[in-house]
């Protein structure tokens, strides 16, 4: 198995993956199993779940780099961030992912892909333009983290039961709305089964809301975790958490001049952005950050300031 030997693996991300895909898993079988009880066909339901479930793992780097406009590059076509990566692998000891660029002015990172062998490392033009050296070097490191502890093909596979529970929520949504939910027969057992296929629609719509919501908890929950482990892993590879420190605020500073609609546009990539494209609420236990997949600011930064406490005092 390919590992990176020089990134520290994270036990408590370690169990955290293990716990919610075990989670996942129990809530996928139980999702399945009510939907065939009250009478979709159990082949449709299990041909629909493989067919997502495989295009989002076997395609998730492809999908993201389409949608974020990048595009593989070539040491030649940009030796810098070649370089950078070329270091960063040095230092982690583990195989040089694929990098890319996405051409677009919000100052960003990410990292994708089923497997350390087939990942893909990527930064914004935006973000390329905007720091100097050592803080993208401090950006990527936090990006070969993630590549490191493997959570990225984890993020992606747990997001899929979520994906279906929605899609399945629509498709009752739009058949209440466009003729389903009983139809308007005669009277006696006309009226009696439309009233029975009522329910049982009702019943598969209110069943993927659940799953829906429970998957959307247990997988931001686990996003915001990853997110301190890759600052932490990414500090420690660098050796500077100040730098890395200085890089969030400098690109969440950024983010705030960029036009709405273009951080809304990228909003459903958060989970695998360096920094969100969008950011709600401050500080402390609330419904935004119960729904947030990164960590605070704050929560970020101090922990990066332990860190360089920690590092100072052993040096």
């Amino acid at each position: 198995m390919t590992r990176a030997r020089n990134v520290p693996a994270d036990r408590g991300l370690t169990v955290r993956m293990f716990v919610t895909g075990l989670l996942l898993v129990m809530l996928y079988g139980l999702f399945v199993g009510i939907l065939w009880r009250v009478g979709l066909s159990f082949a449709v339901i299990v041909v629909i779940m493989a067919i997502l479930l495989f295009a989002q793992y076997w395609f998730s780097d492809r999908i993201a780099l389409w949608s974020m406009h990048g595009h593989e590059v070539t040491r030649e076509q940009q030796p810098e961030l070649h370089g950078i990566i070329d270091r960063l692998c040095a230092l982690a000891d583990m195989p040089k992912p694929r990098v890319a660029i996405a051409d677009v002015d919000m100052p960003n990172a990410f990292a994708t892909g089923r497997s350390p062998k087939k990942a893909v490392v990527c930064a914004t033009t935006g973000l390329m333009r905007r720091l100097d050296e050592p803080e993208i070097e401090a950006v990527l490191a936090h990006e070969i983290s993630h590549v490191a502890h493997r959570d990225v093909a984890i993020m992606t596979i747990a997001s899929t039961l979520g994906v279906v529970a929605g899609l399945t929520t629509r498709m009752m949504l739009y058949a209440g709305l466009f003729g389903g939910f009983g139809g308007r027969g005669g009277g006696g057992r006309g009226n009696q089964g439309g009233q029975q296929l009522v329910l049982i629609e009702l019943a598969v719509m209110a069943v993927s809301i659940v799953v829906y919501a429970i998957s959307f908890l247990l997988t931001r929950a686990l996003s915001r975790y990853r997110e301190l482990a890759a600052d932490r892993s990414g500090a420690l590879l660098i050796g500077r958490p100040s730098v890395l420190a200085a890089a969030l605020i400098k690109v969440t500073g950024e983010m705030s001049r960029i036009p709405t609609r273009d951080l809304r546009r990228a909003e459903a990539f958060n989970a695998f952005f360096f920094t969100p494209a969008l950011t709600q609420g401050k500080g402390g236990i609330s419904l935004s950050t119960l729904f947030s997949t990164h960590p605070t600011l704050e929560r970020r930064l101090a922990q990066l300031s332990e860190l360089e406490a920690q590092l100072g005092q052993t040096s």
